[in-house]
């Protein structure tokens, strides 16, 4: 294990939470590979010049999270030092994406419910007023959670979105049950945040954990809006690439 850095007193940001987040980004980086076996606590305290207790915190935020892995008797290994790659291009589809780096994608629906458009999802569905399905949704690959999503679709074009959706777990099959057989990916804006109380649910993170958000509009082959989304990405478990040639 790398020597302690960069572990600032009174930031605003937890100790063990800085501690986490750099042991975190050894395993990414490949200083740490699968299965390596954690140094005992007391020396990993004395590295960081903090209690034992504080690094208890970390690594078991870090288990919690499937980073590290406690073997009863043994001691605490590096449970997951691969990061998938979530690929955005014209053509963005979750499971296709992710099919070659896992065995198995899975989508699921938290919650769903008919709303006024609001005026972001209003503006970038392009429609001036009207109702709106919201659905809330997770995606998991081979069982493990890696993103949820908000996505808003024009409720008299696809009414049926949510109920498809429940029975398919796949958008694309949603909207084809619509009559959209296609759609490409108009735009997306990707920013950084400290996850939420729902998303550190839902993901199973721990306070202080890191999420990616992307923000996109998805079009027919027309070029009408079709879907807004906002889909908030486990940082720890996955990186995002844009895709220049087009071919997600």
């Amino acid at each position: 294990m790398t020597s302690a850095r960069f572990i600032t007193r009174n930031s605003g940001v937890a100790i063990w939470r800085q501690i986490a987040d750099q042991i975190r980004g050894d395993i990414s980086a490949g200083k740490l590979a699968n299965g390596t076996r954690m140094p005992p606590e007391i020396e990993m305290a004395t590295r960081f010049a903090v209690n034992r207790h504080t690094i208890r915190s970390a690594i078991a935020a870090l288990t919690k999270e499937g980073v590290l892995r406690a073997e009863q008797g043994r001691g605490t290994f590096v449970a997951n030092s691969r990061k998938l790659t979530y690929r955005i291009g014209e053509r963005t589809r979750f499971s296709q994406i992710l099919s070659t780096q896992v065995r198995e994608t899975k989508g699921i629906l938290l919650a769903h419910r008919l709303e006024e458009a609001p005026a972001d999802v209003a503006e970038a569905l392009d429609m001036p007023s009207g109702q709106v399905i919201r659905i809330d949704t997770m995606h998991t690959a081979d069982g493990n959670p890696v993103s949820c999503a908000t996505a808003w679709f024009d409720a008299a074009r696809v009414p049926n979105v949510a109920e498809d959706y429940r029975s398919s777990g796949s958008i694309t099959f949603a909207l084809k049950a619509a009559g959209i057989d296609d759609y490409l990916r108009k735009s997306t804006l990707i920013a950084a945040r400290h996850a939420e109380a729902e998303e550190l649910r839902h993901l199973k993170l721990s306070p202080g954990a890191i999420v990616l958000v992307a923000t996109a509009i998805n079009v027919d082959t027309e070029g009408h809006p079709i879907q807004y989304s906002k889909t908030r990405f486990a940082a720890d478990r996955l990186e995002i690439a844009i895709d220049n040639n087009n071919s997600a």
